[in-house]
């Protein structure tokens, strides 16, 4: 799109910032994951394995546009449809097609999907979603794969066990260390071996997937968040506590924000810190009462600091979480509450307030659509678009609003510069 070579092409990377190599990689071309690189390692490890190396900083509202351009290609195969990632979907298209014209129809969204949005994707078509989704990592890009029940034994095992969906870097070192090094070997082990070797629970899951079953449905609702995390990663290990006491703030705020527009309260808070190494320290505890405070999240994830840090040694990343969610509006008084809680849910309150008109403004680059040669943004009323729009473009001092009704009478914002119309829809 900026006229340069293609970086898909060539040995090539995204990270969250290109000239900081401890920098993780995010994503990487066909031609650096031949060289070894892979997702999540530094940037720095990465020019070890390729000095020439192309990197690129990541774009997520770009990212975000794209996916839900892709998603809305995919529903409009089928009603019935499971967002699996940023990325990736499972569909269910029993009701569209037949095994026999699966291929076509697959065929078909794939290359709609490069001719409107502009970029490639592999189609995995399976009996269930296990086996699509195996399918679907065959052989890239731009292709349509099968992996139907029968085709298993000659398709799937084969691979190295590392291929399977859920098996880890962990869960590959202890199968090959007892000579299992194939998806086929996995499947045929016996229950007690593997259950010694990775637990019961997840033995029964391996072996069972290992043999191509899964009766898991594709769920179209999002089932409701069981947990809430936010975490941070710095440019430059720190050491200075309030350094930081000042990340596991930030983190805090956002977590609890989250869990106070979804209406929960949580009881348990979790917090980790990682080092230099990749190491990991972690902790986490038990509140009195289900809380959506964020000085009672931030204060419990303080005192286990203590616990999981020595003080000294230098912190790439801290990390905060509450899980045991509740929705639960009543709360028990007590003697004891802290006599600046009221103080604390008025910033809570001014915090989310302040959140919310930030959220809205990046709307304008989430729910961007192409229509004609016009680009139109909704709205819940007029109001929040004049007040998003005028954040979102600020900094572009050429641009002008205007209020306006469009044909069908709604009213509308719309920006104007040079020849070129923008038009923000309110309500």
């Amino acid at each position: 799109m900026q006229g340069k070579p293609d970086i898909r092409l060539v040995p090539s990377v995204v990270s969250g910032d290109p000239n900081d190599r401890r920098s993780i990689i995010t994503a990487a071309s066909i031609p650096a994951k031949k060289l070894g690189i892979k997702v999540p390692i530094p940037v720095s490890m990465a020019l070890r394995m390729c000095p020439s190396l192309v990197i690129v900083r990541g774009d997520w509202e770009w990212y975000k546009q794209c996916s839900e351009g892709f998603i809305a290609i995919c529903r409009s195969y089928s009603p019935v449809l499971q967002q699996f990632s940023i990325d990736e979907c499972f569909i269910d298209m029993s009701l569209r097609c037949t095994r026999e014209n699966a291929v076509a129809v697959a065929t078909q969204l794939k290359d709609q999907v490069k001719s409107q949005l502009g970029f490639t994707v592999n189609v995995g078509i399976g009996s269930n979603k296990l086996l699509a989704k195996m399918a679907s990592d065959f052989e890239k890009p731009d292709k349509v794969h099968t992996l139907w029940s029968e085709e298993v034994e000659s398709k799937m095992w084969p691979l190295p066990v590392r291929d399977l969906l859920w098996v880890g870097k962990k869960t590959e070192e202890r199968l090959t260390a007892y000579g299992i090094k194939t998806i086929g070997q996995l499947a045929a082990i016996g229950m007690g071996s593997l259950t010694r070797l990775v637990g019961q629970n997840f033995a029964v899951q391996l072996h069972e997937n290992a043999n191509g079953r899964d009766d898991s449905p594709v769920e179209t609702e999002v089932a409701e968040a069981k947990s809430y995390s936010a975490e941070r990663t710095f440019p430059k290990d720190l050491v200075a506590p309030k350094d930081i006491d000042k990340a596991l703030f930030n983190v805090a705020c956002i977590v609890a924000h989250r869990i106070r527009r979804d209406d929960f309260r949580a009881s348990c808070v979790s917090m980790f810190v990682k080092y230099k190494d990749f190491s990991v320290a972690q902790k986490q505890t038990t509140l009195e009462q289900p809380s959506d405070v964020t000085a009672i999240i931030l204060n419990a994830a303080r005192k286990m600091l203590t616990d999981v840090w020595d003080g000294i040694t230098p912190i790439r990343q801290v990390g905060l979480g509450v899980s045991r969610l509740t929705h639960e509006s009543a709360m028990q008084m007590s003697l004891f509450e802290d006599p600046k809680m009221e103080y604390y849910r008025e910033w809570d309150r001014q915090f989310d307030e302040d959140r919310a008109q930030y959220e809205d403004a990046k709307m304008l680059a989430y729910e961007r659509k192409k229509k004609d040669d016009d680009l139109v943004f909704t709205y819940p009323d007029g109001e929040t678009a004049l007040s998003a729009a005028k954040k979102a473009i600020k900094g572009h001092p050429t641009y002008r609003f205007h209020r306006q009704n469009l044909p069908d009478g709604t009213s509308c914002f719309e920006v104007v510069e040079g020849k070129k119309q923008s038009k923000y829809k309110g309500g």
